[in-house]
C-alpha cells in the first residue's frame, strides 16, 4: 500500500479540488467514480468541492425534469451559476464524457475555469470517444486544446486521443474492494446477473437472447437484470413476447445496494458493443463472479480470455450461452479465473491510484501559483 511522507502530506491536504460530475441523481459510472474520488480525496484529508453537473431543481420546478427543452435551460441555468464556485479551488477536475454531454457540462467548466486561472484536468471517460473525437471538429478540439491536463481511465482511451495529436494520462477507475463479500463459488449456480443500464450500446438484447438459449439446456437458470434507461420497455415486451421465463428486472439499484446484488448472482454478464472500463466488471471482480463479456473498449486489458474472465464476439449470443455452459460444466475452472480477477482487481484500488492523482494535483498547483 503506497504512503505519502508526513510534510508531503500536508502540503497536498491544504489544497483545495473542485469536482464537477454527475451526481448520483444520474446513476452510471461518472457518477460513481466521482463520489469514490471525493471521498477518498476527503479521508486523505483534502478540501474537495462538488459541483455537480446535473443540480438538483427547487422544489416547485421539479416537475420541469418531466419537459426535454425546458428541463435543459433550467438544469444549465442553475449549473452555470454553480460555477463560480471555482474560484476557490486550488485545481478543477472535471468529468467528461462525449457528444452533447460535452459541450453541456465540461466545455463550460473549462470555460470558466480558464476565465479564473484555474488548472483544468479533464477526465474523459467514454468508450465513444474514437468517434466523438473524429466527427464532432470544432465542438470539441478547441475545448481539448484548453484544459492543462487529459486524464483517461485505460490505455485504450489513451491510444484514442493519441490518434487525434493528444497526449493523455492513464489513471485507472477506483474501486473500494472492501465493499462487496468476495466468495468462491464451487457450486455454480444458473444465477446471472448484468448490470448495465438499458442503453443500444450495452447490449442488453445480446443478453437477453443468450439467456433464451441457456435456459434451453439450463431450464432453472435465472437472469437479474439491473440498471434503467430508454431501451427497457423494449426490452421488457421481447421478454413477453418470447415467453422468457426467469428474468427479472430490477430496476434502478443504487450503491450500497450492489454488492448484495453481486453477492446473490454466480455469473455476471456483458455484452457491450462499445464500451470502456467498465465499473460493473471491476465489481464482479471484487464479489468473486466469474465474468463472461464482449471484448470492447478496455475490456480484452481488464479480462484476459480463460485467465479471468471468458471473451466472447458481439452481437454473438450464441457464442455467449456457449461460454456460459462452459462455466456451468467445470465450476472448477470459473472459480480459478474468479481468483485470478480478484487479485487483478487491487490494481484499481485507492492504495494503488492515490499517488498518481496527488502528484497530479501538486504538479498543476504548482505550475499554477505565481511566482
Amino acid at each position: 500500500m503506497s504512503t505519502m511522507a508526513p510534510i508531503a502530506r500536508n502540503a497536498l491536504s491544504a489544497l483545495r479540488i473542485a469536482i464537477v460530475a454527475p451526481s448520483l441523481d444520474i446513476l452510471g459510472g461518472q457518477g460513481v467514480q466521482a463520489r469514490s474520488l471525493a471521498q477518498a480525496l476527503g479521508s486523505d484529508g483534502f478540501e474537495v468541492l462538488f459541483i455537480p453537473v446535473n443540480p438538483r431543481f427547487p422544489q416547485g420546478l421539479r416537475w420541469l425534469r418531466r419537459v426535454p427543452v425546458a428541463r435543459t435551460l433550467l438544469n444549465q441555468c442553475l449549473y452555470l451559476a454553480k460555477l463560480f464556485k471555482l474560484r476557490h479551488a486550488d485545481v478543477v477536475h472535471v468529468y467528461s464524457a462525449s457528444y452533447w454531454s460535452f459541450l453541456l457540462a465540461p466545455a463550460p467548466a473549462i470555460l470558466v475555469s480558464r476565465w479564473f486561472g484555474k488548472p483544468v484536468i479533464l477526465n474523459y471517460h467514454s468508450g465513444e470517444a474514437e468517434d466523438h473525437l473524429a466527427t464532432w471538429g470544432l465542438r470539441v478540439h478547441p475545448w481539448l486544446r484548453r484544459v492543462d491536463e487529459i486524464v483517461v481511465p485505460s490505455v485504450y482511451l489513451q491510444n484514442v486521443f493519441a490518434r487525434h495529436g493528444y497526449r493523455a494520462r492513464v489513471v485507472r477507475n477506483i474501486i473500494d474492494t472492501s465493499g462487496f463479500h468476495y466468495r468462491e463459488r464451487s457450486q455454480l449456480r444458473p444465477r446471472l446477473l448484468s448490470n448495465r443500464n438499458l442503453e443500444a450500446h450495452y447490449g442488453i438484447g445480446t443478453t437477453l437472447k443468450a439467456f433464451a438459449l441457456l435456459r434451453k439446456q439450463w431450464p432453472q437458470a435465472r437472469l437479474k437484470v439491473a440498471g434503467y434507461g430508454s431501451e427497457r420497455a423494449r426490452l421488457e415486451e421481447w421478454v413477453r413476447s418470447e415467453r422468457l421465463d426467469g428474468v427479472e428486472f430490477v430496476g434502478r439499484i443504487e450503491p450500497e445496494a450492489m454488492p448484495r446484488l453481486y453477492d446473490e448472482a454466480d455469473i455476471f454478464v456483458n455484452a457491450s458493443v462499445i464500451d470502456n472500463q467498465p465499473i460493473s466488471i471491476l465489481e464482479a471482480f471484487a464479489a468473486g463472479l466469474p465474468v463472461v463479456s464482449t471484448p470492447v473498449g478496455d475490456i480484452p486489458a481488464m479480462l484476459r480470455n480463460q485467465q479471468n474472465g471468458t471473451l466472447v464476439p458481439r452481437d454473438d449470443p450464441s457464442a455467449m450461452a456457449a461460454a456460459i455452459i462452459l462455466l456451468l460444466d467445470a465450476p472448477g475452472e470459473a472459480v480459478t479465473m474468479a481468483r485470478n480477477a480478484r487479485a487483478e482487481v487491487e490494481q484499481y484500488t485507492w492504495a494503488e491510484v492515490r499517488s498518481a492523482w496527488t502528484d497530479l494535483y501538486r504538479n498543476q498547483s504548482e505550475a499554477a501559483a505565481p511566482l
